[in-house]
């Protein structure tokens, strides 16, 4: 059963921030308040596609003490597997959705004296929130905001204007890049670090920041894994008793789902271990797409992140 309790909610807002970029604004269909949130919290949206069910996880990039609505921005992906597209081409205002409760992967750390944060692109939507409360607590902060070009970039100008000096834009098209190894050099101890971007962007960092002495406590990050797609396959759920077809632009997740069983999720993106399910049998060879299983349970074929990971064979057994 997944740990989220659904929402209703319709869009009451909808603007276009960016190149490819659009906020939206949520409230419950009854006019009530939402749950409270810290920054750093996702929800999970329900779209249903053409009579077909899909989710995706948004981070919420609404002041944290606003109770009244919740603010996601959606890039619009090309080639993506439909939930970008839906919620650019098929969302309009007032169009109803199903809306998780908040759950946070990604919080701040308020063991920190000092927080440092990067983001790349769409990555800067959960620094939205932090540093709305970061600000409120009057806590110390910067951030270091990475964009394509001043077109593509969402919120830089409403960050700098809001945030001022602690703020600092840097612009590919220009030349201008964060300057990552000068700033992980000139911190104050008791500073914690927070990557959210691109893989490349994310994995750069952290392995400079390792290799600069940064405990690894100090060092926070989030990616955006949504799953790939691959060939198709069949999935027999032992407990369940049905044997389900996993599509080559769909998640085994999905799959289950799609077939009326309740399989647990959490992130939706490989990263919070709350849909690791055994493997009871297969025929063929695990792709493990998640960054929470170790090397050594990837390798030891025991159990699969059933929301990003797939399986190139014929059929696998689950302890679903």
């Amino acid at each position: 059963m997944s740990i989220s309790t659904d929402m209703p909610m319709r869009v009451a807002e909808i603007t276009q921030v960016a190149d490819r970029v659009k906020r939206f604004r949520l409230e419950r269909r009854d006019g009530g308040t939402l749950p409270y949130f810290s920054g750093g919290a996702h929800v999970v949206v329900t779209m249903r596609d053409a009579g077909g069910l899909r989710r995706n996880a948004y981070s919420l990039m609404s002041a944290p003490h606003e109770s009244s609505a919740y603010a996601i921005s959606v890039l619009h992906v090309e080639k993506s597997r439909g939930g970008s597209q839906f919620m650019h081409e098929q969302v309009d205002l007032g169009t109803e959705l199903t809306v998780s409760q908040p759950v946070n992967l990604f919080p701040v750390d308020q063991r920190g004296r000092r927080h440092l944060f990067l983001a790349g692109g769409i990555g800067i939507t959960p620094f939205m929130a932090m540093l709305e409360q970061l600000e409120r607590g009057g806590q110390d902060f910067e951030l270091h905001y990475a964009i394509r070009g001043r077109s593509h970039g969402a919120y830089w100008r409403e960050l700098q204007g809001k945030f001022g000096g602690r703020v600092n834009v840097y612009c590919d098209a220009e030349k201008v890049f964060i300057p990552v190894a000068k700033l992980l050099d000139d911190q104050p101890l008791g500073t914690h670090l927070y990557v959210c971007g691109p893989t490349g962007m994310i994995d750069a960092t952290l392995t400079m920041a390792r290799h600069a002495g940064w405990p690894q406590q100090n060092l926070h990050f989030e990616r955006f894994l949504g799953p790939p797609a691959g060939n198709a396959f069949r999935v027999i759920l032992q407990r369940s008793g049905m044997d389900v077809a996993v599509e080559g632009r769909q998640s085994i997740l999905e799959a289950v789902e799609a077939a009326g069983v309740d399989a647990p999720f959490l992130c939706r993106g490989g990263a919070c271990g709350q849909c690791a399910t055994a493997v009871l049998g297969l025929d063929g060879a695990l792709e493990h797409n998640d960054h929470y299983l170790s090397d050594a349970e990837k390798v030891s074929n025991s159990k699969l992140m059933i929301c990003v990971s797939r399986f190139k064979g014929r059929a696998l057994v689950l302890d679903l």
